[in-house]
C-alpha cells in the first residue's frame, strides 16, 4: 500500500497535533453531485451502483476531484448487512429502503441467516481494495457501518419509519428476542467492518442513526452496548498504525458522556449539541467530529463562512476536532457551496492549531 501522503483525519481522531483541522463530509458521494447522478443513471438502480465495485470506486473518488477533502468515504449503504442476510433489500423512488422478507417474531429471528461476509459482502471489499488503490495515498479511507440498533429498526419496520411502534414493541413483549436480533447483527457488524479493515479501510464509523428515539436505559441496552461490543471486537492497528473508530448517534446530546466510555476515539456530534457543550461532556477522552447543520450550505457564501467560523469556535483550540455537518449533504446543494465550506475550513481553521 502506498505511504499516506495526508494523515491530518487520522492523526486528528487520536487527538493528536495537526497544522489545521481535517474535514470530510458525511454523505459526501452522493445525488448533490451531478457526476453522482450519471453514475447512478449508469447503474440502472441503487444496489447496482453499490454492488459494482468499479462504480462504487468512481461515486467514492469524485468528492476528491472537485474539493480538497482530507478523506474518502466508501460509497455503499448501511443496509447491506441485513441484505446479506437474506430480507431482500430494495429501494422504492421516492420512500426509501424496503426489505421483502422485514422480520418481525421470534421465530422470524431465529431463522435469520447469519452471512459469511467474505462471500456474501465481497464486492464491498472488492470496492474498497480498488478505492484504496487509486487513492494512492493521498488521503485515508473511511468504512462504516449501521450501528446493530439502527440497522434492526429497518429490519423489523419494513422501511423507514416516524414512530418504530414495531420494533420498540418487539423490545417490550419480546426483550430476549430483541437482543438475539441485536446479537446477531453486532456479530455480523464486527466481521463486517474488520473485512473492511483488512480490505484498505484506515478508520471506521458507526452510525447510529435511530438510537436517540429510544429513552435513556434503552439506550444504553439496546444502542449503545451494542456499539460497545463492536468497537471492543473491531482490529484496531492496520498498517503498522493505529484504525481509529467513531461513533455517531444522531440527536445524542447528553448521551455522549456515556458514549465516551466505550474505548472508541471520536464522537460525532450533530448540530443540535455546540461543539463546547460536547466538549464538557467528554473531557479530554476522544476526539469530535462536527457539526454544521447542514441547511447551511443552502445558504450563501458568506453565510457559509460565518457558520464554519462558529464551529471552528465552538470547539476552540487544540487538537482533536475533525471538521463534519451535523448530518448527510442533502441531494439539493449546489456543489460549489461545499468548495466554500472546505476552503473556509482550510482558511480558518490554522490559528486553533497554533500552540
Amino acid at each position: 500500500m502506498a505511504e499516506l501522503k495526508n494523515d491530518l483525519l487520522l492523526r486528528a481522531l487520536l487527538r493528536e497535533p495537526v497544522s489545521r483541522t481535517p474535514v470530510w463530509v458525511m454523505r459526501q458521494a452522493g445525488r448533490y453531485l451531478p457526476e453522482y447522478r450519471e453514475v447512478r443513471a449508469l447503474a440502472g438502480d441503487f444496489m447496482s451502483l453499490c454492488r459494482s465495485p468499479e462504480l462504487a470506486c468512481e461515486v467514492t473518488l469524485q468528492p476528491l476531484r472537485r474539493f480538497k477533502l482530507d478523506a474518502a468515504i466508501l460509497f455503499s449503504d448501511i443496509l447491506t448487512v441485513p441484505d446479506a442476510m437474506g430480507l431482500g433489500l430494495y429501494f422504492e423512488p421516492g420512500e426509501g429502503p424496503r426489505f421483502e422478507r422485514p422480520v418481525r417474531t421470534s421465530a422470524d429471528i431465529r431463522n435469520l441467516k447469519r452471512p459469511d461476509v467474505a462471500t456474501d459482502l465481497a464486492y464491498v471489499f472488492d470496492a474498497m481494495r480498488t478505492v484504496r488503490g487509486e487513492l494512492n495515498g493521498d488521503v485515508p479511507l473511511i468504512g462504516f457501518a449501521g450501528s446493530p440498533w439502527t440497522v434492526a429498526t429497518y429490519m423489523v419496520e419494513g422501511q423507514s419509519s416516524r414512530d418504530f411502534a414495531r420494533i420498540k414493541g418487539l423490545a417490550a413483549d419480546d426483550p430476549a428476542a430483541m437482543t438475539m436480533l441485536l446479537d446477531t447483527v453486532a456479530d455480523t457488524t464486527i466481521d463486517y467492518l474488520n473485512g473492511q479493515i483488512a480490505a484498505g479501510a484506515q478508520a471506521v464509523m458507526v452510525f447510529d442513526t435511530w438510537g436517540a428515539v429510544l429513552a435513556g436505559d434503552d439506550y444504553r441496552r439496546y444502542s449503545l452496548a451494542n456499539m460497545q461490543k463492536i468497537v471492543a471486537g473491531l482490529t484496531r492497528e492496520s498498517d503498522g498504525r493505529r484504525v481509529p473508530v467513531i461513533l455517531f448517534t444522531k440527536g445524542a446530546g447528553p448521551l455522549l458522556a456515556d458514549m465516551v466510555e466505550t474505548d472508541c476515539d471520536a464522537l460525532g456530534v450533530d448540530w443540535t449539541t455546540d461543539l463546547a457543550t460536547a466538549r464538557k461532556h467528554v473531557g479530554d477522552k476522544v476526539a469530535l467530529q462536527g457539526n454544521l447543520d447542514p441547511a447551511t450550505l443552502l445558504e450563501s457564501p458568506e453565510v457559509i463562512r460565518k457558520g464554519v467560523a462558529d464551529v471552528l469556535a465552538s470547539y476552540g483550540d487544540g487538537p482533536g476536532h475533525v471538521f463534519n455537518l451535523g448530518h448527510g449533504i442533502t441531494p439539493d446543494v449546489d456543489p460549489d457551496n461545499l468548495g466554500v465550506l472546505v476552503d473556509a475550513v482550510h482558511e480558518l481553521s490554522s490559528p486553533y492549531h497554533l500552540s
